[in-house]
């Protein structure tokens, strides 16, 4: 059973993320902060991390920059789920090492061409 990392401090927006990949045959792993998220990452090997970017703590631009500067987890896709959702937004996602970046809100579709593109 392939294995996703889902990053975000809302508790509704974990529980929402992983109904979806769950429901779509996924065991998924769940982290509230970007430093934990990469605690996890390194832990769990997962085929794909969904990560806010508004977090307390470490944001996710620089949760993806310490991913993708450790050999560990750079092979690992990392997708934005944010409501950071402008164009300056998704080309900067891209500049920290993302393969990609989903607005909130987000429809489960979304997720799912997601999970079939990168995974």
């Amino acid at each position: 059973m392939a294995k996703a990392l889902i990053c975000d401090d809302s508790p509704v927006e974990l529980t929402k993320l992983r109904g979806i990949l769950e429901s779509a045959g996924w065991h998924t792993v769940t982290a509230t902060t970007g430093s934990e998220a990469i605690v996890k990452a390194r832990a769990e090997k997962p085929a794909l991390i969904f990560l806010d970017v508004i977090m307390p703590d470490m944001d996710g631009f620089e949760a993806c920059r310490q991913l993708q500067a450790d050999a560990e987890t750079k092979p690992i896709p990392v997708v934005f789920v944010t409501s950071k959702n402008q164009k300056a937004d998704h080309l900067w996602a891209r500049m920290q090492g993302a393969k990609a970046l989903i607005g909130k809100p987000y429809e489960a579709v979304q997720i799912l061409d997601t999970l079939k593109a990168f995974a």
